[in-house]
């Protein structure tokens, strides 16, 4: 039996950890920013972003809003750490591969029926809330969908082997969960652009329109899980609070009426 390759994201987390409990970063120490950690080890700044939720994980560092990830605890040499396994950026590198490839052989021999089912889990994504597990549901059966449209059992085991790891692995389920509350949600718009291409069976344009849609996942989830740009928009945020603050004398001791909240 082969040894368990080491991810990426596992060897920058597990070299923070050792630098950790090395006492190279004490309890209450700011870590280096992202940019730095990825020159410093060699690796994209995806790969920093897996191996700093994965330490957030694991309890050693937190986010503090407007300033960073500050370590909190030492790591427990008796323990081992958690097999995190795929994270979110990893995972849709692949389906970039398979469901690109699959939903082109999707558009040769798609049929009608399917087509319909499509359209009505692109109702499902329209009516439910998009953060709800309805909805979420609505956007795997949608993808599988057009899998087992091809006809061929391997490619829809492979397509729903990638949703299952996206689900179950609590790096990449973390990820996604962090991407939600951020307001990233599945683009309905895009997935209509899929099936439109499939309608046309126009593989081409359906293997196109598939790749554009996960890339847009790939940046959505770079957008909100990067916790340099919240930081510095919660930091902003902040600093003109306290600008009109000062300006308008709220918190004055002689101020006892507060200013209504006003829409727009």
């Amino acid at each position: 039996m082969k040894p368990r390759v080491e991810k990426l994201y596992q060897k920058v987390a597990n070299a923070i950890a050792t630098a950790i409990g090395e006492g190279q970063y004490a309890i209450g120490t700011r870590l280096p920013g992202e940019r730095e950690l990825a020159e410093d080890f060699s690796v994209s700044r995806p790969t920093v972003r897996e191996a700093m939720i994965a330490l957030e994980i694991r309890g050693l560092v937190e986010a503090r809003h407007g300033s960073g990830l500050y370590v909190t605890s030492l790591p427990n040499q008796s323990e081992a750490a958690p097999e995190l396994d795929v994270g979110a950026f990893e995972l849709i590198e692949a389906r970039i591969l398979f469901e690109g490839e699959a939903c082109a052989v999707a558009a040769t021999v798609i049929d009608d029926a399917t087509l319909a089912e499509l359209d009505r889990a692109l109702a499902d994504m329209t009516a439910f809330d998009p953060a709800s597990a309805e909805a979420l549901h609505a956007d795997r059966r949608f993808h599988t969908l057009i899998a087992e449209s091809t006809g061929n059992t391997v490619i829809s085991s492979v397509v729903e082997n990638l949703w299952n790891i996206r689900e179950h692995s609590p790096l990449c389920a973390h990820m996604f969960a962090e991407a939600r509350g951020e307001g990233v949600n599945p683009r309905v718009d895009e997935h209509q652009l899929i099936v439109d291409a499939l309608r046309a069976r126009d593989p081409e344009q359906a293997r196109r329109t598939m790749h554009l849609h996960l890339r847009r996942v790939v940046e959505d989830l770079l957008s909100a899980t990067e916790l340099d740009v919240m930081e510095r928009a919660r930091s902003e945020i902040h600093q003109r609070r306290v600008q009109v603050a000062r300006r308008l004398g709220i918190g004055h001791s002689d101020t006892n009426e507060r200013p209504r909240a006003t829409a727009g």
